[in-house]
């Protein structure tokens, strides 16, 4: 890219960027958002126990950001509960799906900055990689800069690299990325295949977050960015330049699944495509209810499906 270019893309980025900053505070669960399940997995409450992560400074919780996200796979016949406290084998052993998005260190909560230590320590790392070896289901979600930071050694332990900035398509320019069938970019997997041609996923949205590394044996990419993609790493969050660092991210990931043990991980460098909320004065829908991503819902249900074994 030459230089003019660069400072086109990084003066593009920072006035999108630096605009939806802001709309961090302003974004709040869209509760009308309740699409129909056409075929749940289980009757109401009678499925599988769903533990969402709400004690390392969650920026995503059931009540919160995550409230369709929950909403939906109760519907769907789970049993979503939310966690509060640390990870210890007692208080995993009831579930089968731990879910994590966007944890932080209580040090970032309100400073989106670098450094970023572990939101988790090592004994709680410890305890999920055994729950899952002994045939647990993790679903762990970490967007862009500062949450990859937090989550990177948790990741670390089921052959994940994560990320710690944003990414951004060939243009550097921030938004929506499109994740589609026709392209390869979204893969073809039982994930995207459903349980059958009605539940088939031809196209998922993503709104920026990070880019990861898959280095587990078995494990399988999901969502794969295109070439001339990139993973900016500013310092501060939203805060870029032209001399932000840049890292090649042209087939990296921000989705993937694999196994571990008897267990099963999937593993998102995004979170706001499995949330449905309204962002800003405007109200603009972002997730799952935005129109660009009418095939989202599905994805998510597809993703759990998975975990739990319902599709394989």
């Amino acid at each position: 890219m030459s230089t003019d270019m660069m400072r086109h893309g990084a003066a593009v980025l920072a006035t999108m960027l630096a605009a939806a900053a802001p709309l961090d505070a302003q974004q709040v669960a869209d509760s009308a958002f309740a699409p129909v399940i056409a075929r749940p997995a289980f009757a109401e409450g009678a499925g599988p126990v769903v533990l969402v992560d709400e004690g390392h400074t969650n920026f995503h919780t059931t009540d919160g950001r995550y409230y369709a996200f929950a909403r939906l796979l109760r519907r769907d016949g789970y049993v979503v509960r939310g966690h509060g406290g640390p990870f210890t084998h007692q208080a995993l052993a009831g579930a089968r799906v731990l879910v994590i998005a966007n944890a932080l260190h209580p040090q970032n909560a309100n400073s989106w900055q670098l450094p970023t230590p572990s939101a988790f320590t090592r004994e709680e790392i410890a305890a999920v990689e055994a729950w899952v070896r002994e045939g647990g289901s993790l679903f762990l979600i970490a967007d862009h800069m500062p949450f990859p930071g937090a989550a990177a050694e948790l990741a670390a332990a089921f052959g994940v690299e994560f990320h710690n900035g944003f990414a951004v398509d060939s243009l550097e320019q921030g938004g929506a990325m499109r994740f589609a069938r026709a392209d390869g970019s979204l893969a073809d997997h039982a994930v995207v295949r459903g349980r059958g041609p009605e539940e088939r996923v031809d196209s998922v949205f993503t709104f920026t977050g990070q880019a990861f590394r898959l280095s587990a044996a078995g494990g399988a990419p999901l969502l794969t960015l295109g070439r001339g993609s990139r993973v900016l790493m500013p310092e501060v969050a939203w805060q870029f330049s032209e001399a932000t660092p840049r890292i090649d991210a042209g087939g990296m990931l921000q989705g993937a699944v694999l196994p571990h043990g008897r267990g099963r991980v999937a593993v998102f460098g995004e979170a706001a495509m499995f949330s449905a909320q309204l962002a800003g004065a405007q109200r603009q829908p972002m997730g799952m209810n935005n129109p660009r991503a009418p095939q989202n819902v599905q994805f998510l249900l597809n993703v759990v499906h998975w975990l739990t074994g319902v599709i394989d």
